[in-house]
């Protein structure tokens, strides 16, 4: 990477099917290979935004507005797989309610890392549909 010229508009990444650290363009990330974001939260479609309708009660009117912001994000995934593993007993992540992730938690005990799961299950969907459009995750 000596000598290398980046551009401020790339971003370092990690290449889930390569292992590799990789630079790309902002531009192109939505439309990019089955990478798994190491740094999601960067990317995220709540970051920098008022965290409260993420932990609001079920009955609250801002709990649709997190719901439709995790729908748009382009980290969802990420997203979910992180409160999995770190066992988060609270909020909305990944598009998921607490309740959700602990029965998912309580289903599934023999998984070790949510991330490695959804990982390679992205990577292989992937494998069988190798030309996703773009703008799809």
């Amino acid at each position: 990477m000596h000598g290398t010229k980046r551009s401020i508009h790339q971003v370092l990444i990690f290449g889930r099917i390569t292992g590799k650290m990789i630079f790309q363009d902002r531009d192109t990330l939505d439309s990019a290979p089955p990478f798994w974001d190491r740094l999601w939260r960067h990317r995220a479609a709540c970051a920098g935004r008022d965290t409260r309708p993420f932990f609001s009660p079920d009955t609250s009117p801002l709990l649709k507005e997190a719901l439709g912001t995790c729908l748009r994000c382009p980290v969802s995934t990420e997203c979910l797989a992180f409160a999995l593993d770190e066992r988060i007993p609270y909020g909305i992540y990944g598009g998921a309610r607490a309740n959700w992730r602990r029965a998912l938690l309580i289903r599934r005990p023999d998984v070790k890392s949510w991330s490695d799961l959804l990982a390679n299950a992205r990577a292989e969907h992937y494998r069988k549909n190798p030309h996703p459009r773009s703008g799809q995750r």
